[in-house]
């Protein structure tokens, strides 16, 4: 699929920005963008706005419903037979390719912030700031780049104790 700022990317020589928003539990109908039948009741007009300046997934398809597995397929590019990542409980293997780390090999500095779930320090990222785990939902305990993974430490607000 190639897009008008793919064009302009290589007249101009630049790369371009990539942010790529991954929402969990979050249909398509709910992003006033796609036109769909709950348009006019819900509005997401920044959202809009880097649909209508970059690319839009118009006819993606989800291969694990499972929220853990379907990161590990998103990260990887393969099924979770493949990558290892089945349930929820499963230790996502870091080791291996990872968009993320191509990206990092092709110049590019790497960022994730949000929910990870993977139970492993993210790989392939320059900078990352995650919900390790299920977690609270007010006043979260995050991980942080250059601080202790979480399994590494014990947090009293959330019950979670080393590994």
């Amino acid at each position: 699929m190639t897009s008008q700022k793919d064009t302009t990317a290589s007249i101009t020589g630049k790369r371009p920005n990539i942010l790529f928003i991954y929402l969990d539990d979050h249909a398509a109908p709910a992003i006033s963008a796609y036109k769909s039948f709950l348009s006019g009741v819900v509005d997401t007009p920044n959202l809009d706005r880097l649909a209508n300046e970059g690319m839009r997934f118009d006819n993606a398809f989800c291969t694990n419903s499972i929220c853990t597995p379907s990161r590990a397929n998103v990260l990887t590019g393969k099924y979770s037979n493949k990558n290892g990542e089945k349930t929820l409980n499963d230790v996502f293997d870091g080791t291996q390719p990872t968009f993320p780390k191509m990206l990092q090999e092709a110049g590019y500095y790497t960022g994730i912030i949000g929910k990870w779930h993977l139970k492993t320090q993210p790989a392939g990222f320059d900078y990352y700031n995650v919900l390790p785990d299920q977690g609270l939902y007010f006043d979260p305990v995050m991980s942080e780049t250059k601080m202790p993974w979480w399994r590494d430490q014990d947090d009293e607000r959330t019950g979670l104790k080393k590994a």
